[in-house]
């Protein structure tokens, strides 16, 4: 990954990263540390509450506060990404909330996606590497 290049960071990764998932636990150090940059989509601050309210995960309300404090956060605003991710929804067949993720991400110019989600490693466009965690 090319120096100062902005990474993103799906709800999976910070699912992964409350189980003490290596990985993800020592990308988090990279980026509380000012290593790296990353960007985080609002559905996912919205799937994290979600997963909490569920009972499916525990620590969210600090988790919030962390990827807050920590990461860029990118807010859906225009009907370009709505419809980009439409396209990428339906020419890969993964669920609409990840395709909206990734098209945020893509707005955005991420070099890099961590992910738990198999699906999005369908998505092979050059310039942008998916690491499944």
């Amino acid at each position: 990954m090319k120096a100062g290049a902005m990474i993103g960071l799906d709800t999976g990764f910070f699912v992964e990263l409350l189980r003490g998932g290596p990985q993800a636990v020592a990308l988090w150090g990279q980026l509380i540390e000012g290593e790296k940059e990353a960007l985080v989509s609002c559905l996912t601050l919205f799937e994290i509450e979600r997963l909490a309210l569920k009972g499916a995960i525990s620590g969210a309300e600090v988790l919030l506060e962390g990827i807050q404090a920590v990461c860029r956060l990118h807010w859906i605003h225009t009907p370009e990404l709505l419809s980009q991710a439409a396209r990428i929804s339906h020419g890969l067949g993964i669920p609409a909330f990840d395709s909206l993720i990734l098209a945020a991400f893509l707005a955005e110019n991420v070099t890099a996606v961590y992910t738990t989600d198999s699906h999005l490693e369908s998505y092979l466009k050059k310039g942008i590497e998916i690491v499944r965690l």
